[in-house]
């Protein structure tokens, strides 16, 4: 069985090329250009989230805040996309599981989807991961 991908972003053109990528890699994937998309999700969850930070009118942060407090979606490792300062800083309040500075390599989209839906148990962002800025935590 496929898993299942949601992806959050406001502009189409990451959008498709996130979709396609993943898709390649054999993953189900979905997209939306709002946070609108969780009212449906709950009778059919995804197995990850993409989810941009800066959506129009909408605050990623808080949409994942709102995620991983609920019992129902907690489970569900959510990765921040976002071109913006102060993106760990956004993963680590709204307790988000990982986070991809734009613009990214498809390597590295690759990479921390496999490595996400590869944990046995889904933890929040921890200070002990990798930072991709280069910096010490």
């Amino acid at each position: 069985m496929k898993k299942k991908i949601l992806v959050i972003d406001d502009s189409e053109a990451i959008l498709d090329v996130v979709k396609i990528t993943l898709e390649m890699e054999g993953y189900e994937v979905s997209t939306s250009l709002t946070g609108e998309c969780f009212q449906q999700m709950e009778h059919d969850p995804p197995d990850l989230i993409l989810l941009d930070v800066l959506l129009s009118g909408e605050d990623g942060g808080e949409i994942g805040q709102r995620l991983k407090s609920e019992e129902q979606t907690r489970h569900i490792p959510v990765i921040l996309l976002s071109a913006h300062a102060g993106l760990r800083e956004t993963a680590e309040r709204c307790s988000a599981n990982d986070y991809l500075v734009k613009p990214f390599r498809l390597t590295e989209l690759r990479e921390i989807v496999k490595k996400h839906l590869s944990l046995p148990s889904m933890t929040p962002f921890s200070p002990w991961l990798k930072r991709r800025d280069g910096e010490a935590p």
